[in-house]
């Protein structure tokens, strides 16, 4: 299976998850370093404080890219090491890293992709309402105005936001996320203040950067299906579609939220807090690409009262007694039979499939990336020095080539970032899970590329995915 001539081959990481250095050169604590310091919130204690090190290892990092071949490496700016409190002037020194970083990847010939958010809210405005709170928006198109300022003369491939369904539903609504916070308005309220976030985050970057770069926001899109052909089990995925996916792509590519998902979270708010000319905002700057986050499918049903069922017991996003899916509290979610990784998500790469062919459907003309995925397996070092995982092998290939197969369909595919580069901070489940190509040892901070990062260099070098795993 060969890829089109220029599709962009990568690997991708978070700043919280991989830099360290968390309280070095200015940088003052977000909501992840508040939230993992918190007893009990991260397992094993778990915290960000040093993670991969990359903030002192980046030059050892980006060799590690251009040995795998990568073309291309999307990352993310830590919001508090460029702008500690959420407001006011840059930190050089902050902006210096990035600018270090991009300078090392350009050395190396490697595409430099930026993602201003991931997850990583500085306190201070986490203090003052975050996300739930209007003001924090506006905050985010200053923040997107300072490193366009210091890094648009370098990088051409811009992200407003990263999954902003996780920072509103994981860390407003079931509190498994920062700031772990268990309120479902909010949580409504956190989604439309990010969506209005990327459309000003949008046209501050458009007024700042060359008029050839290229803006994207990412979402981690649901591939929502029912348990069975009833119409109450199509009803439930239509509920989660509306809360994982509209509520986004709605006001973002169609300039408005789904009647549907107002009226399913009617009870839980009035949404009240969208305002006149909040949703010409959202979408004035149109995006170039969408990027795309895919993982595993979800299957649900709607609740029958049987006894043990749970609405959001297997939704995948960790266990928690607050749902994260508002005005769906009659949905349960399922896992499908097959195997599974150890995050316990479903391995089945028509998820991906079938997700990218309707999205093309739905927003005709609009170029897709897949900009994660990837898998967590249960990965260890042989005596001799070789990590050996196979498992992750036949995960990528069938991911690929599901991708293959909607470029064969006619879907504007350009390109695939692996999550992730390096084992990593795994938020909630801390150093317990390992989606990287390299093994991370984390007491000596030694980076082993595992024989997955050997197969997919090979891939990247022949721009091809071969018939086996």
């Amino acid at each position: 299976m060969r890829f089109p001539s220029g599709f962009l081959w990568g690997a991708a990481t978070a700043a919280y998850q991989i830099e360290g250095a968390a309280a070095e050169d200015g940088r003052t604590p977000s909501i992840w370093d508040t939230f993992s310091h918190t007893p009990g919130r991260v397992r094993g204690g778990d915290t960000g404080d040093v993670a991969a090190d990359h903030y002192h290892r980046y030059r050892e990092d980006v060799a590690l890219m251009a040995d795998l071949g990568l073309r291309a490496y999307r990352f993310s700016v830590s919001w508090s090491r460029v702008q500690p409190t959420g407001r006011g002037p840059a930190v050089r020194s902050g902006l210096d890293f990035y600018r270090r970083l991009t300078d090392e990847l350009l050395e190396a010939g490697i595409t430099p992709v930026v993602t201003l958010y991931h997850w990583d809210l500085p306190q201070d405005l986490e203090d003052a309402g975050g996300w739930p709170h209007r003001d924090t928006a506006r905050r985010f198109a200053d923040y997107a105005t300072l490193v366009a300022e210091a890094l648009g003369d370098r990088i051409g491939m811009w992200s407003t936001l990263n999954e902003p369904w996780c920072s509103a539903f994981l860390g407003y609504g079931s509190g498994v996320h920062a700031p772990g916070r268990t309120e479902p308005a909010a949580a409504l309220r956190a989604a439309h203040h990010l969506n209005l976030a990327h459309g000003l985050g949008a046209q501050a970057l458009r007024a700042t950067l060359p008029s050839d770069a290229q803006l994207s926001v990412t979402l981690n899109l649901v591939e929502a299906r029912p348990l069975t052909a009833s119409a109450a089990d199509a009803d439930a995925a239509r509920r989660i579609d509306a809360l994982a996916n509209r509520v986004f792509t709605g006001p973002m590519l169609s300039g408005a939220y789904p009647p549907d998902l107002i009226a399913d979270t009617a009870k839980v708010t009035d949404w009240s807090f969208v305002q006149g000319g909040d949703l010409e905002a959202i979408g004035r700057v149109p995006i170039d690409v969408l990027g795309v986050n895919y993982y595993y499918p979800s299957v649900v049903s709607a609740l029958d009262g049987s006894a043990g069922e749970a609405a959001h017991g297997d939704d995948g996003h960790g266990a928690s007694t607050h749902s994260p899916w508002p005005g769906a509290d009659q949905v349960a979610f399922h896992l499908p039979p097959g195997p599974r990784t150890a995050m316990n998500w479903a391995v089945d790469p028509s998820g991906l499939y079938d997700l990218l062919v309707r999205t093309q459907r739905e927003h005709p003309g609009l170029p897709l990336m897949i900009t994660e995925n990837g898998a967590a397996f249960d990965d260890r070092l042989d005596e001799d020095g070789r990590v050996r995982d196979p498992e992750r092998i036949s995960y990528l290939h069938g991911h690929l080539a599901a991708v293959a197969r909607a470029l064969d369909a006619g879907v504007d595919v350009r390109g695939y970032f692996l999550w992730s580069l390096l084992d990593n901070f795994e938020w909630s489940y801390g150093y317990s899970r390992r989606f990287g190509a390299v093994y991370v040892d984390y007491p000596t901070q030694r980076r082993i590329p595992k024989d997955s990062a050997r197969w997919y260099a090979n891939v990247v070098r022949g721009n091809r995915l071969p018939a086996q795993p």
